[in-house]
Protein backbone atom coordinates (compact mmCIF):
# COMPACT_ATOMS: atom_id res chain seq x y z
CA UNK A 1 0.00 0.00 0.00
CA UNK A 2 1.44 4.00 -1.17
CA UNK A 3 2.00 5.45 1.99
CA UNK A 4 -0.35 8.98 1.47
CA UNK A 5 1.77 12.02 0.35
CA UNK A 6 3.03 14.54 2.83
CA UNK A 7 1.12 17.70 3.40
CA UNK A 8 4.58 19.56 1.96
CA UNK A 9 4.48 17.89 -1.71
CA UNK A 10 0.54 19.42 -1.72
CA UNK A 11 1.55 22.53 -0.67
CA UNK A 12 4.36 22.56 -3.26
CA UNK A 13 2.36 21.88 -6.34
CA UNK A 14 -0.42 24.65 -4.79
CA UNK A 15 2.69 27.17 -4.63
CA UNK A 16 3.11 26.34 -8.61
CA UNK A 17 -0.42 26.72 -9.21
CA UNK A 18 -1.11 30.15 -7.15
CA UNK A 19 2.20 31.39 -8.18
CA UNK A 20 1.21 30.82 -11.85
CA UNK A 21 -2.12 32.88 -11.21
CA UNK A 22 -4.39 29.70 -11.90
CA UNK A 23 -7.09 29.53 -9.57
CA UNK A 24 -8.76 26.43 -11.34
CA UNK A 25 -5.17 24.07 -11.00
CA UNK A 26 -4.97 25.52 -7.11
CA UNK A 27 -8.32 24.31 -6.28
CA UNK A 28 -7.67 20.89 -8.16
CA UNK A 29 -4.53 20.62 -5.68
CA UNK A 30 -6.48 20.84 -2.98
CA UNK A 31 -9.40 18.70 -4.21
CA UNK A 32 -6.89 16.07 -4.64
CA UNK A 33 -5.36 16.47 -1.61
CA UNK A 34 -8.73 15.54 0.04
CA UNK A 35 -9.77 13.33 -1.86
CA UNK A 36 -6.16 11.04 -1.09
CA UNK A 37 -6.48 11.13 2.33
CA UNK A 38 -5.60 14.12 3.79
CA UNK A 39 -7.69 15.16 6.31
CA UNK A 40 -9.63 18.90 5.64
CA UNK A 41 -8.11 20.67 8.53
CA UNK A 42 -4.53 19.67 7.10
CA UNK A 43 -5.16 20.86 3.94
CA UNK A 44 -6.81 24.39 5.30
CA UNK A 45 -3.69 24.84 7.70
CA UNK A 46 -0.46 22.91 6.49
CA UNK A 47 -0.88 23.47 2.48
CA UNK A 48 -3.09 26.91 1.87
CA UNK A 49 -1.85 28.11 5.08
CA UNK A 50 1.65 27.11 4.19
CA UNK A 51 1.21 28.58 0.83
CA UNK A 52 0.24 31.92 2.29
CA UNK A 53 2.95 32.12 4.75
CA UNK A 54 5.73 31.27 1.95
CA UNK A 55 4.30 34.08 -0.15
CA UNK A 56 4.18 36.34 2.50
CA UNK A 57 8.36 35.31 2.67
CA UNK A 58 8.68 35.58 -1.00
CA UNK A 59 7.21 39.18 -1.08
CA UNK A 60 9.43 39.91 1.27
CA UNK A 61 12.53 38.63 -0.42
CA UNK A 62 11.26 40.75 -3.39
CA UNK A 63 10.59 37.20 -5.52
CA UNK A 64 7.27 38.03 -6.18
CA UNK A 65 5.57 42.08 -6.28
CA UNK A 66 2.84 43.14 -4.57
CA UNK A 67 0.53 42.58 -6.30
CA UNK A 68 1.17 38.87 -7.26
CA UNK A 69 1.08 38.62 -3.39
CA UNK A 70 -2.65 40.10 -3.40
CA UNK A 71 -3.37 37.74 -6.12
CA UNK A 72 -2.19 34.90 -4.55
CA UNK A 73 -3.89 35.85 -1.18
CA UNK A 74 -7.25 35.87 -2.88
CA UNK A 75 -6.59 32.86 -5.03
CA UNK A 76 -6.03 31.48 -1.25
CA UNK A 77 -9.55 32.51 -0.22
CA UNK A 78 -11.76 31.23 -2.79
CA UNK A 79 -9.57 27.88 -3.06
CA UNK A 80 -10.58 27.81 1.16
CA UNK A 81 -14.50 28.38 -0.18
CA UNK A 82 -14.24 26.00 -3.25
CA UNK A 83 -12.48 23.07 -0.72
CA UNK A 84 -15.28 23.41 2.17
CA UNK A 85 -17.65 22.99 -0.92
CA UNK A 86 -16.47 19.80 -1.41
CA UNK A 87 -18.44 16.75 -0.57
CA UNK A 88 -15.81 15.02 1.29
CA UNK A 89 -15.83 17.63 4.01
CA UNK A 90 -18.15 16.69 6.83
CA UNK A 91 -18.95 18.80 9.72
CA UNK A 92 -20.27 17.48 13.00
CA UNK A 93 -23.98 18.09 13.57
CA UNK A 94 -23.86 18.70 17.57
CA UNK A 95 -22.32 22.43 18.27
CA UNK A 96 -19.93 22.61 20.64
CA UNK A 97 -20.35 26.20 21.35
CA UNK A 98 -20.69 29.60 19.73
CA UNK A 99 -17.48 31.83 18.69
CA UNK A 100 -16.96 34.94 17.01
CA UNK A 101 -14.31 35.77 15.43
CA UNK A 102 -12.95 39.01 13.91
CA UNK A 103 -10.01 41.06 13.07
CA UNK A 104 -9.15 44.38 15.31
CA UNK A 105 -9.63 47.69 13.84
CA UNK A 106 -7.35 48.56 11.09
CA UNK A 107 -5.99 44.90 10.47
CA UNK A 108 -6.58 44.07 7.49
CA UNK A 109 -4.96 40.73 7.27
CA UNK A 110 -7.90 38.52 7.53
CA UNK A 111 -6.68 35.04 5.77
CA UNK A 112 -5.46 33.86 9.67
CA UNK A 113 -8.63 34.89 10.68
CA UNK A 114 -10.37 32.87 8.34
CA UNK A 115 -8.39 29.76 8.76
CA UNK A 116 -9.44 29.69 12.61
CA UNK A 117 -13.02 30.64 11.42
CA UNK A 118 -12.94 27.28 9.49
CA UNK A 119 -11.09 25.21 11.87
CA UNK A 120 -13.25 25.77 14.49
CA UNK A 121 -16.29 25.22 12.42
CA UNK A 122 -14.99 21.83 11.25
CA UNK A 123 -14.34 20.80 14.63
CA UNK A 124 -18.49 21.84 15.47
CA UNK A 125 -18.31 25.09 16.63
CA UNK A 126 -20.86 27.71 15.52
CA UNK A 127 -18.63 30.55 13.90
CA UNK A 128 -19.52 34.25 13.58
CA UNK A 129 -17.13 35.83 11.23
CA UNK A 130 -16.86 39.03 11.05
CA UNK A 131 -13.94 40.10 8.55
CA UNK A 132 -11.65 42.35 8.84
CA UNK A 133 -10.96 45.42 10.08
CA UNK A 134 -13.93 45.75 12.90
CA UNK A 135 -14.19 48.46 14.40
CA UNK A 136 -14.93 48.27 18.46
CA UNK A 137 -18.20 49.35 18.70
CA UNK A 138 -19.55 47.24 16.07
CA UNK A 139 -17.90 44.21 17.90
CA UNK A 140 -19.53 45.17 21.03
CA UNK A 141 -22.79 45.52 19.61
CA UNK A 142 -22.83 42.03 17.74
CA UNK A 143 -21.39 40.30 20.92
CA UNK A 144 -24.43 42.16 22.60
CA UNK A 145 -26.98 40.35 20.28
CA UNK A 146 -25.31 37.14 20.19
CA UNK A 147 -23.94 36.49 23.55
CA UNK A 148 -21.08 34.06 21.79
CA UNK A 149 -18.96 31.40 24.53
CA UNK A 150 -15.77 33.26 23.50
CA UNK A 151 -14.18 36.04 21.59
CA UNK A 152 -11.20 35.71 18.68
CA UNK A 153 -9.38 38.42 17.82
CA UNK A 154 -6.72 38.14 15.01
CA UNK A 155 -3.60 41.18 14.91
CA UNK A 156 -0.88 40.34 12.75
CA UNK A 157 0.06 44.14 12.31
CA UNK A 158 2.41 45.39 15.78
CA UNK A 159 1.17 48.71 15.00
CA UNK A 160 -2.38 47.69 15.54
CA UNK A 161 -1.77 46.61 19.22
CA UNK A 162 -3.22 49.58 20.72
CA UNK A 163 -6.57 49.04 18.66
CA UNK A 164 -6.23 45.34 20.18
CA UNK A 165 -6.03 46.42 23.38
CA UNK A 166 -9.00 48.63 23.22
CA UNK A 167 -10.94 45.62 22.35
CA UNK A 168 -9.80 43.13 24.34
CA UNK A 169 -10.82 45.39 27.62
CA UNK A 170 -14.27 45.57 25.65
CA UNK A 171 -14.62 42.26 24.88
CA UNK A 172 -14.06 41.40 28.36
CA UNK A 173 -16.48 44.61 29.80
CA UNK A 174 -19.62 42.19 28.57
CA UNK A 175 -18.27 39.12 30.19
CA UNK A 176 -17.25 37.28 27.64
CA UNK A 177 -13.31 35.69 27.44
CA UNK A 178 -11.29 36.77 24.32
CA UNK A 179 -8.42 34.77 22.83
CA UNK A 180 -5.82 36.68 20.91
CA UNK A 181 -3.51 35.33 17.95
CA UNK A 182 -1.31 36.63 15.71
CA UNK A 183 2.09 37.56 14.63
CA UNK A 184 1.52 40.96 16.51
CA UNK A 185 1.46 39.49 19.82
CA UNK A 186 4.50 38.34 19.23
CA UNK A 187 6.27 34.56 19.11
CA UNK A 188 5.55 34.00 23.14
CA UNK A 189 2.58 35.85 23.93
CA UNK A 190 4.31 38.69 25.57
CA UNK A 191 1.77 41.42 24.50
CA UNK A 192 -1.47 39.32 25.04
CA UNK A 193 -0.40 38.80 28.73
CA UNK A 194 0.53 43.02 28.80
CA UNK A 195 -2.75 43.27 27.45
CA UNK A 196 -4.08 40.55 30.38
CA UNK A 197 -5.91 39.00 27.33
CA UNK A 198 -7.92 35.63 28.42
CA UNK A 199 -5.85 33.64 26.10
CA UNK A 200 -3.14 33.50 23.77
CA UNK A 201 -2.74 30.99 20.84
CA UNK A 202 0.21 30.70 18.59
CA UNK A 203 -1.67 29.25 15.55
CA UNK A 204 -5.24 28.17 14.86
CA UNK A 205 -4.59 24.54 15.40
CA UNK A 206 -3.49 25.69 18.45
CA UNK A 207 -6.36 27.03 18.83
CA UNK A 208 -9.13 24.47 18.11
CA UNK A 209 -6.97 22.16 20.83
CA UNK A 210 -7.74 24.31 23.32
CA UNK A 211 -10.57 25.10 23.52
CA UNK A 212 -11.36 21.17 22.94
CA UNK A 213 -10.50 21.15 25.79
CA UNK A 214 -13.28 22.89 27.79
CA UNK A 215 -14.71 26.64 28.08
CA UNK A 216 -12.64 29.71 29.36
CA UNK A 217 -13.61 30.89 32.55
CA UNK A 218 -15.68 34.27 32.40
CA UNK A 219 -13.46 37.35 32.68
CA UNK A 220 -13.42 38.62 36.43
CA UNK A 221 -15.89 41.82 36.99
CA UNK A 222 -14.52 44.75 37.31
CA UNK A 223 -13.50 48.03 35.22
CA UNK A 224 -10.19 47.99 33.10
CA UNK A 225 -9.17 51.10 31.38
CA UNK A 226 -7.19 51.52 28.21
CA UNK A 227 -4.15 53.52 29.65
CA UNK A 228 -3.81 50.66 32.72
CA UNK A 229 -0.17 50.39 31.66
CA UNK A 230 1.81 52.68 34.22
CA UNK A 231 4.11 53.34 31.18
CA UNK A 232 1.40 55.47 30.04
CA UNK A 233 1.19 57.97 32.25
CA UNK A 234 4.37 59.73 30.66
CA UNK A 235 1.81 60.83 27.87
CA UNK A 236 4.64 59.86 25.11
CA UNK A 237 2.49 57.41 23.02
CA UNK A 238 -0.29 60.14 23.05
CA UNK A 239 2.29 62.97 22.15
CA UNK A 240 4.08 60.75 19.12
CA UNK A 241 0.53 59.61 17.70
CA UNK A 242 -0.99 63.07 17.89
CA UNK A 243 2.08 64.85 16.38
CA UNK A 244 2.77 62.25 13.61
CA UNK A 245 1.70 64.09 10.98
CA UNK A 246 4.46 66.96 12.02
CA UNK A 247 7.13 64.43 12.54
CA UNK A 248 6.96 63.15 9.32
CA UNK A 249 6.82 66.51 7.56
CA UNK A 250 10.27 67.79 9.38
CA UNK A 251 11.70 64.53 8.62
CA UNK A 252 11.18 64.17 5.16
CA UNK A 253 11.70 67.81 4.43
CA UNK A 254 15.07 69.11 2.28
CA UNK A 255 17.44 71.02 4.69
CA UNK A 256 17.06 74.36 4.72
CA UNK A 257 19.41 75.50 7.27
CA UNK A 258 22.48 77.54 6.22
CA UNK A 259 25.46 75.87 3.65
CA UNK A 260 22.31 73.36 2.91
CA UNK A 261 22.67 71.42 6.13
CA UNK A 262 20.11 68.76 7.43
CA UNK A 263 19.11 65.25 6.95
CA UNK A 264 18.34 65.67 3.12
CA UNK A 265 20.76 68.28 2.11
CA UNK A 266 22.27 66.19 -0.54
CA UNK A 267 19.36 64.68 -2.32
CA UNK A 268 15.73 63.50 -2.15
CA UNK A 269 14.63 61.37 1.47
CA UNK A 270 12.81 58.69 1.97
CA UNK A 271 9.05 59.15 1.04
CA UNK A 272 6.54 59.85 3.61
CA UNK A 273 4.95 56.97 3.74
CA UNK A 274 7.96 55.29 4.54
CA UNK A 275 8.14 57.55 7.73
CA UNK A 276 4.77 57.56 8.54
CA UNK A 277 5.30 53.52 9.21
CA UNK A 278 8.40 54.11 10.86
CA UNK A 279 6.71 56.53 13.20
CA UNK A 280 3.60 54.07 13.73
CA UNK A 281 6.29 51.33 14.51
CA UNK A 282 7.78 54.09 17.17
CA UNK A 283 4.31 54.46 18.86
CA UNK A 284 3.50 50.78 19.05
CA UNK A 285 6.72 50.39 20.94
CA UNK A 286 6.02 53.45 23.12
CA UNK A 287 2.47 52.02 23.56
CA UNK A 288 4.11 48.62 24.97
CA UNK A 289 7.50 49.90 26.25
CA UNK A 290 9.28 47.52 24.22
CA UNK A 291 12.32 48.59 22.29
CA UNK A 292 12.19 45.22 21.05
CA UNK A 293 9.30 45.76 18.95
CA UNK A 294 10.63 48.78 17.33
CA UNK A 295 14.06 47.41 16.33
CA UNK A 296 12.62 43.87 15.30
CA UNK A 297 10.71 46.37 12.80
CA UNK A 298 13.66 48.01 11.13
CA UNK A 299 15.66 44.61 10.88
CA UNK A 300 12.53 42.98 9.06
CA UNK A 301 12.41 46.55 6.78
CA UNK A 302 16.09 46.40 6.07
CA UNK A 303 15.27 42.93 4.85
CA UNK A 304 13.41 44.38 2.76
CA UNK A 305 15.09 47.18 1.21
CA UNK A 306 18.10 45.33 0.80
CA UNK A 307 15.94 42.48 -1.52
CA UNK A 308 15.05 45.73 -3.62
CA UNK A 309 18.40 47.07 -3.84
CA UNK A 310 18.01 49.53 -1.13
CA UNK A 311 20.26 48.66 1.83
CA UNK A 312 19.49 51.43 4.44
CA UNK A 313 16.74 52.98 2.57
CA UNK A 314 17.18 56.01 4.73
CA UNK A 315 16.47 54.67 8.00
CA UNK A 316 19.45 56.01 10.13
CA UNK A 317 18.92 59.69 8.89
CA UNK A 318 15.02 59.26 9.37
CA UNK A 319 15.50 57.79 13.01
CA UNK A 320 18.32 60.60 14.01
CA UNK A 321 15.58 63.41 12.53
CA UNK A 322 13.07 61.60 14.64
CA UNK A 323 15.35 61.69 17.93
CA UNK A 324 16.02 65.28 17.51
CA UNK A 325 12.07 66.27 17.04
CA UNK A 326 11.70 64.08 20.01
CA UNK A 327 14.88 65.11 22.62
CA UNK A 328 12.62 65.95 25.04
CA UNK A 329 10.70 62.28 25.21
CA UNK A 330 12.92 59.96 27.24
CA UNK A 331 11.35 56.94 26.44
CA UNK A 332 11.38 57.61 22.36
CA UNK A 333 14.61 58.70 22.14
CA UNK A 334 16.04 55.79 24.02
CA UNK A 335 13.70 53.57 21.86
CA UNK A 336 15.25 55.27 18.71
CA UNK A 337 18.53 54.67 20.19
CA UNK A 338 18.01 51.07 20.28
CA UNK A 339 16.80 50.99 17.00
CA UNK A 340 19.44 53.21 15.66
CA UNK A 341 22.29 50.37 17.27
CA UNK A 342 19.90 47.70 15.53
CA UNK A 343 20.82 48.83 12.44
CA UNK A 344 24.29 49.76 12.88
CA UNK A 345 24.47 45.79 14.37
CA UNK A 346 22.33 44.15 12.23
CA UNK A 347 20.84 42.08 14.99
CA UNK A 348 16.78 41.69 15.94
CA UNK A 349 14.36 39.85 13.99
CA UNK A 350 11.63 40.14 11.48
CA UNK A 351 8.00 39.14 12.15
CA UNK A 352 6.65 42.51 13.32
CA UNK A 353 6.72 44.34 9.44
CA UNK A 354 3.72 44.81 7.11
CA UNK A 355 3.87 42.39 3.78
Amino acid sequence: MTAPRPAEEWAAELWDAVLGGDEIAAAGVAFAALEAGLPAEEVLLDVVGAVQRRIGDAWADNQVGIADEHAATAIDGRVIDALLAHPAVRRPDAERGRVTVACVDGEWHALPARLLVEVLRLRGWRVDDLGAQVPVPHLVEHLHLTGPDLVALSTSLSTRLPAAHEAIIACQATGIPVLVGGPAYGPDGRYARLFGADLWCPDARAAADRLGRGALPRPASGHRAVDDLPHLADQEYTLVTRSAAQLVRKSTAPGRQPGGEGPWAGGDGPSAQRVATVVDFLAAALYTDDDDLFAAYLTWSTHVLTARGEPSGGLPEVLDALAAQLHDLPRAVRILRHGRAALTDGGGNGGHGPS
